[in-house]
């Protein structure tokens, strides 16, 4: 099927994707008193804060009457119904029925769906059910050598599967980015390069690139990467573009439906202190409109984890692997004692 609409949720990408974490707002959007309503995996959640400032991710619904939370507010550490002002503490038991103020509140338990939620990055993740893995972690974050900038977020039309391996794909540089990544007149080959999985993941590496407009600072470099994977979709590389010069990119690719996504950036620097934001943030808009229209071409819409549906080359190779570890994570949480076969032959 080239186009669908919500996930197949037998489906192994569906399977991989339902216990991870996944980016869906940063952190300053929802305030103290304002929930947000956010959509995930086909699901519509509301984000809100109680009196401690703590995040929580909620099924949007009241299981009074299957109004959206997120269209109230929230008092006194609680949120409210819009729709006849219930409120439900923040482990999700009703407190206040305003028409019965002197009767006993109703259970809630069965109705009022708590997802998981946490803070981290400046940024808001969620995961529907208990995550298999830890929060990813973002190395430069915490080094103050390197300038922090929040660029997008950009919304595709697209896959986040298929968008985060766009941008694990350094083979596209000259075409996609023309003359900014790379020389279509003139493009190089790709290096042969390795890719290693362990309990963090995937990382590459390191794959050297001639670029035209290296980075931020529009000179000629032969860039040198190396990527790594985190989850299905956070994905993050290393980028060398002098002998001390980082070009750090973090990505989250938020799964809305299976052929929507939005990409959260963090991007890290530690060179250019005269660079101005707006600088940075025009390089970051114009590669991602770039990548955004070839990811909304893409058919199926659906990352296949069947490698035997698309052709491959060795610059594949990290795209092969990404795939491959997708449909583990997904058999592992269909069926645990599930072990897949390794198809090295495709990648020689």
């Amino acid at each position: 099927m080239l186009y669908a609409g919500k996930w197949d949720r037998a489906g192994l990408d569906y399977q991989a994707l339902k216990n991870q974490w996944h980016v869906v707002a940063r952190a300053d959007e929802v305030s103290a008193e304002r929930p947000k309503a956010v959509r995930l995996l086909g699901e519509e959640l509301v984000l809100w804060r109680d009196g401690a400032g703590q995040i929580h991710a909620w099924k949007d619904y009241c299981g009074h009457r299957g109004a959206k939370l997120s269209l109230g507010c929230v008092k006194k550490g609680e949120i409210e119904c819009p729709y006849h002002g219930w409120r439900f503490d923040a482990g999700g038991q009703c407190t206040r029925v305003p028409a019965h103020p002197d009767q006993a509140t109703p259970s809630s338990a069965r109705l009022i769906f708590r997802h998981h939620a946490a803070e981290r990055y400046g940024l808001i993740w969620a995961s529907l059910d208990a995550p298999q893995r830890p929060l990813p972690v973002f190395p430069e974050w915490e080094d103050d050598s390197f300038r922090k900038v929040f660029a997008g977020p950009y919304r595709y039309m697209g896959n986040a599967l298929r968008s985060v391996e766009n941008f694990l794909d350094a083979s596209h540089f000259p075409f996609v980015h023309a003359n900014l990544n790379g020389d279509p007149d003139a493009p190089e080959p790709l290096p042969d390069y390795q890719v290693f999985k362990d309990e963090h993941g995937l990382r590459t590496s390191e794959i050297s690139v001639f670029q035209p407009y290296g980075d931020h600072r529009g000179i000629p470099v032969t860039a040198r990467y190396t990527y790594s994977v985190f989850n299905p979709t956070t994905a993050y590389f290393v980028k060398k573009t002098g002998d001390t010069e980082r070009f750090c990119t973090f990505l989250n690719a938020t799964p809305v439906d299976e052929a929507e996504c939005v990409i959260w950036l963090i991007v890290a620097i530690n060179f250019g202190a005269d660079l101005s934001e707006e600088k940075i943030l025009y390089r970051q808009d114009m590669v991602f409109e770039q990548d955004r229209l070839i990811v909304e071409s893409q058919r199926p819409a659906r990352l296949p984890l069947d490698i035997q549906q698309e052709m491959h080359v060795r610059s594949d190779r990290l795209g092969i692997e990404y795939r491959r570890w997708i449909k583990e994570l997904g058999l592992r949480a269909d069926s645990p004692n599930h072990a897949e076969p390794r198809a090295a032959a495709l990648l020689n």
